[in-house]
């Protein structure tokens, strides 16, 4: 699928002819109107302008080129892990992150109008959403087959009409395309959530007192061994407190690998800018990301 289903290209296009008109306003997500990010965008900014984009790529270039003002990106879900490609994307960007937020996901299954459960012999979503609801998909005796987003498939059901097919969706996009509600609270555990990180053009500025802080940034270690562990010991030695390590290959090599971390702290704390330093050492290259106001865990997963 390379354009969005019609039902959701009317709500596409009124949005970005509204973002358009006020960029300073606008948030760019990725997915069709109703989708997740859709939710976070307006729950992270209620007065903003939400423009949607189709690919984690465009809503990037949205930013970069001064079509948005931010973007709001996933970058991991509490059930299914990593959203793909981000972690590449980050470090590429040229942006800073300011900020995080947690959705709480609560899929939906919607049907096209006046279907009903019964009916439904095949489920279409994002393969995010069809992992975190394995397990109840298998217990129905739903068949899942992948699509390019939770909104547009709830989308494409609703304007295809077929009472065999559902998607797996938010309520809101359900409410915006006018699908039937077949089930409520699909996901396979109650904690879903999905992380998302604020991306913009200039960083953030902390002023004092801020409170708790994250800094998220890559770096690509030495191909020597322990190098890991060597990058990393001044964080522990300093007290500094690692709340994410991601790493991944790049290129085809097989030789060093690439980490995404984030770490409680600013560089202008002490503590953090000697953990930095010893990183630096012992890396071929480190990239700060951003620091931003970190989201108490109790607040992140109530």
């Amino acid at each position: 699928m390379q354009s969005y289903p019609p039902l959701a290209q009317r709500l596409v296009d009124d949005m970005r002819a509204r973002a358009a008109a006020e960029p300073a306003r606008a948030i760019a997500f990725q997915g069709a109107p109703g989708a997740y990010s859709h939710q976070a965008v307006r729950e992270v900014a209620p007065e903003g302008l939400p423009l949607p984009c189709f690919s984690f790529e465009d809503a990037i270039a949205a930013v970069q080129e001064g079509a948005a003002a931010m973007a709001v990106i996933p970058v991991e879900n509490s059930l299914h892990g990593r959203v793909a490609d981000v972690h590449f994307l980050l470090p590429e960007s040229g942006l800073s992150i300011t900020g995080e937020h947690y959705v709480k996901v609560e899929h939906c299954l919607l049907g096209a109008p006046g279907a009903q459960l019964a009916d439904v012999r095949e489920v279409i979503s994002h393969p995010q959403a069809l992992g975190q609801c394995r397990k109840r998909l298998r217990a129905l005796g739903l068949r899942a087959t992948s699509y390019a987003d939770t909104a547009a498939a709830a989308a494409a059901v609703a304007g295809e009409g077929d009472v065999k097919m559902a998607g797996i969706a938010s309520r809101l996009a359900g409410e915006l395309y006018g699908n039937s509600l077949l089930v409520e609270g699909l996901q396979d555990a109650d904690h879903n959530r999905t992380r998302f990180l604020l991306l913009a053009r200039t960083p953030k500025e902390l002023p004092a007192g801020e409170g708790r802080v994250k800094t998220t940034l890559a770096f690509e270690v030495k191909n020597a061994p322990a190098a890991l562990f060597k990058a990393l010991g001044g964080f522990a030695t300093n007290g500094v407190n690692l709340a994410r390590l991601e790493s991944h290959l790049r290129g085809g090599a097989f030789t060093a690998a690439e980490f995404l971390i984030d770490i409680e702290g600013s560089p202008a704390d002490a503590p953090v800018a000697r953990a930095l330093e010893e990183l630096a050492f012992h890396s071929k290259w480190v990239r700060l990301l951003g620091s931003y106001p970190m989201v108490p865990p109790e607040v992140a997963a109530p």
